[in-house]
């Protein structure tokens, strides 16, 4: 399978071979879905917590003697009918909220998509992306001549996009980490959730070779 690679001009520079193992995968809705929803799962906290009246202060003692007052008995004040009492079924920290998914679902469901966004022509194939400079306005300029290629018009801050560089580069990262609807990581890291939240990818060629070790084991 071969597909056009573009420099930082826009323009044409040549094709590149991609593997059928990572970019040919048939679409699979509910695998991605399974792998997003596990992983959103496995990031909740479950920090949200409520005192039951074993915990809350106060009640150290019968409010009122139990009869002769003409008013409904009362053991304590920590009963969740009193104001500032216990809370009774109130969320607890000791729930658990974590969902197990094995390393070939979540990387057959990062290929999955992958392969869908190379259909669907969201994928663009850059020969280098280098920014020595390490100045938002330079990279700014790269992105807005990426953006007159066909088909990728939204690719410059009215569409969110993905750049995907095959090791870390401190001067990539300070180029594009204030542009509108920019993120930046290693291709290595790539998971399905973050492949999904961005319309398109920007993958220079050394990071398809980074994309192809890591995932088509």
């Amino acid at each position: 399978m071969e597909v056009k690679v573009y420099n930082q001009d826009g323009k044409e520079s040549g094709v590149l071979k991609l593997s059928e193992k990572v970019f040919s995968l048939p679409w699979n809705p509910d695998l991605v879905h399974q792998v997003i929803v596990s992983e959103a799962a496995n990031r909740r906290k479950g920090t949200a917590h409520t005192k039951d009246r074993s915990e809350v202060s106060g009640g150290g003692r019968k409010p009122w003697r139990q009869k002769g007052t003409g008013r409904a008995r009362h053991g304590s004040i920590r009963s969740p009918l009193w104001i500032g009492g216990g809370i009774t079924h109130g969320p607890r920290r000791e729930r658990n909220y974590e969902v197990r998914i094995n390393k070939k679902m979540k990387r057959k469901a990062t290929l999955t998509l992958l392969s869908q966004k190379l259909r669907d022509r969201e994928i663009l194939f850059l020969d280098n992306l280098s920014l020595p400079e390490g100045k938002t306005k330079k990279g700014a300029e790269v992105f807005k001549k990426l953006s007159k290629i066909k088909g990728f018009e939204s690719l410059y801050q009215k569409s969110s996009s993905l750049v995907l560089l095959p090791a870390p580069e401190r001067t990539l990262l300070r180029s594009l980490r204030n542009i509108k609807n920019i993120e930046l990581s290693e291709a290595r890291n790539l998971n399905p959730a973050q492949a999904a939240r961005h319309k398109f990818l920007v993958v220079p060629k050394e990071s398809v070779r980074v994309l192809e070790e890591s995932f088509s084991k």
